[in-house]
């Protein structure tokens, strides 16, 4: 049995972890507090959260294990690594501080996975490609202008002169913004979608909500890192997570409004002298303006290479919208 580590509990890492326990694999979670759950969904901790068990059910599914770990400390992730076959990035450092926190982090996991021959698998985004790629594939020059565009292409070009050099087994998977269980306060077609058009109320969001955007959901991005783990012919390329076509935030609520039985969703655009007025005060806001084109300009994928090498396809939206329903409508998010 293959051991995979996933380092980071976020909505991606937990999702990653619940579908390498599916297959069978071997997995230990990494993160700051060793607590079984997301970071976007609190539980309350175990007595001892230093060395946790989630038992998963199904009498053959195996246990994840949740193990504390502060990775800032130098040799941590060579350690959290050891025994790996793949150990996966899946830490997100905020938005604000991707410039000073990402390059030393990322050489880290290319250390550990070094040390460790473990393969490399980095959770990314479409970052790297900047304003005005077009329609977005594995081979679109990594040409962005903004800085954390900037940071995100060179941690791959970083990761593949190791490959090219026999040190490292690397790959990535790329993907847009998510939907679906877990995708919550962070996430573009989260909390901020489904929360307010079960109420009834306005929904309110950055950009062009008749724009083309391309989405992913969440288990078939994680679908796709488990595979790019496991699969050679993977390794020293980076991929794509399987997207749908690209479609508009207002398609994507009407959806949500017709399986939820609920009116179809008034949506009001933030305006733009709002946004910017909220970027000079809050860091976080300022890293958002900057990469706003996403949402004013067509935002499409083309994934049906990483599908084909991959073996995975995007999930049909009746089953993406009602999962994502159920999940918002179980009494731990109703309560």
């Amino acid at each position: 049995m293959a051991r995979h580590v996933v380092v980071g509990k976020g909505a991606v890492g937990t999702t990653l972890a619940s579908e390498l326990a599916d297959q069978g694999h071997d997995v230990v979670v990494v993160s700051r507090s060793g607590a079984p759950g997301s970071s976007d969904t609190p539980k309350q901790l175990p007595a001892d959260p230093r060395n946790a068990v989630e038992q998963r059910s199904g009498a053959e599914t195996p246990a994840v294990e949740h193990q504390a770990l502060d990775i800032s400390r130098p040799g941590s992730l060579i350690e959290a690594a050891r025994r790996a076959d793949v150990l996966y990035n899946c830490v997100n450092p905020p938005y604000h501080r991707w410039a000073t926190d990402w390059p030393p982090l990322h050489r880290a996991f290319l250390d550990a996975a070094e040390a460790s021959g473990a393969v490399l698998v980095t959770a990314s985004n479409l970052y790297g490609h900047g304003a005005g790629s077009g329609l977005m594939r594995e081979d679109t020059p990594l040409a962005s202008n903004e800085i954390k565009g900037r940071v995100r292409a060179e941690m791959w070009l970083e990761a593949c002169a190791r490959h090219e050099a026999g040190r490292v087994r690397a790959t990535e998977v790329r993907a847009s913004d998510y939907l679906g269980p877990l995708a919550t306060e962070q996430a573009h077609y989260g909390s901020r979608l489904v929360v307010p058009l079960l109420a009834g109320r306005t929904l309110r969001v950055i950009g062009d909500p008749d724009q083309a955007h391309a989405v992913v959901y969440l288990p078939d991005f994680a679908r796709a890192l488990a595979a790019a783990g496991t699969a050679p012919a993977a390794w020293g390329q980076a991929w794509l997570a399987p997207h749908h076509p690209a479609t508009t935030f207002r398609e994507v609520a009407r959806r949500f409004a017709a399986a939820a039985g609920v009116d179809e969703p008034r949506i009001s655009r933030l305006p733009g002298p709002l946004l910017a007025a909220a970027a000079t005060v809050s860091p976080m806001m300022r890293e958002v303006r900057r990469v706003s084109y996403q949402f004013t300009q067509p935002f499409e994928v083309d994934s049906s290479a990483s599908e084909r090498v991959l073996a995975v396809a995007p999930t049909p939206w009746d089953e993406i919208v009602d999962t994502t329903l159920a999940w918002w409508r179980a009494p731990a998010h109703t309560s």
